[in-house]
């Protein structure tokens, strides 16, 4: 079985012009066209079992229809792999309320983005909606490290990840991008300890760019094989899920660089897919 935990869509209406825009800030290119048929169609030439759609809040008055669409969306797509989870923003005031809501019409976990959400991950506001989530058994997932669309910005370090589970405790927690895009040998040394699963989106390989802007080559670079290899060796494989970032790389090559790292079949499978159906129950 094959999960990708983190992948994103958009409402077709507006799907080309927010990819455009994206991909413009980011310089980078995409690889589907961002709709919910593009990704079952990724998925399909992947072979895919499960996708997770994480959707993000950029203000609080888009919580409540994000989670409600994401409800709907679930219900319409259930047997097909798709499993949407819910929102939250740390302005949102009637935060209990709305994740108990998420909890009750069966999103199993929410994603929050520090960095669009213009909050540090260790600040109050999202402290104490992570340890209401953690009460409900959500899964919390939160962009983690750099942005490639916010140069030098980073709202979620290991060492603030490392303080929400000391003020929280243990609980369902995926830091993406493997635990901090480009803050990689920090979250080596500060988080190896803790429970936190890490994702592998958009972390390994290299960036492919956008033909109209040229990139310096050691830019390019994320992680290779012996660099995986090593957070293999500090967090184990049973706390690596396999996640695409889709519309933004390549599903199959993705699918690719794992099998091809030097792992026994059995730790291939719990990344590729085992972890997650773990943690998601399905």
């Amino acid at each position: 079985m094959i999960i990708d935990m983190h992948t994103h869509i958009f409402p077709e209406k507006i799907s080309a012009e927010v990819l455009e825009k994206l991909s413009i800030v980011s310089h980078s290119k995409y690889f589907s066209d961002g709709t919910l048929n593009g990704l079952k169609s990724s998925m399909d030439a992947a072979q895919i079992n499960f996708s997770v759609i994480l959707p993000v809040a950029t203000s609080p008055k888009q919580v409540e229809k994000i989670n409600s669409s994401s409800a709907a969306l679930n219900e319409k797509n259930f047997g097909e792999g798709i499993i949407s989870f819910g929102c939250i923003h740390p302005d949102y005031t009637n935060y209990r309320e709305e994740l108990s809501r998420v909890k009750n019409r069966g999103l199993k976990g929410i994603k929050i983005h520090p960095v669009y959400q213009g909050t540090n991950l260790d600040d109050l506001k999202f402290l104490r909606i992570i340890d209401r989530a953690a009460e409900l058994g959500l899964i919390v997932v939160t962009h983690a490290g750099f942005d490639i669309g916010f140069t030098g910005v980073v709202r979620c370090s290991p060492q603030m990840a490392k303080k929400v589970v000391d003020e929280v405790g243990d609980f369902k927690f995926i830091l993406a991008h493997m635990g901090g895009w480009k803050n990689w040998s920090e979250v080596l040394e500060i988080l190896s300890g803790t429970g936190i699963f890490i994702d592998t989106s958009f972390s390994t390989g290299k960036i492919i760019p956008r033909s109209d802007f040229h990139w310096r080559e050691e830019d390019l670079k994320l992680l290779d094989a012996n660099q995986f290899m090593n957070f293999v060796k500090i967090f184990g494989a049973d706390r690596i899920l396999f996640g695409t970032d889709s519309p933004w790389t390549s599903s199959r090559r993705e699918i690719d660089f794992i099998r091809a790292l030097p792992l026994a079949d059995d730790d291939k499978a719990k990344i590729l897919g085992g972890n997650a159906q773990r943690l998601l129950k399905v």
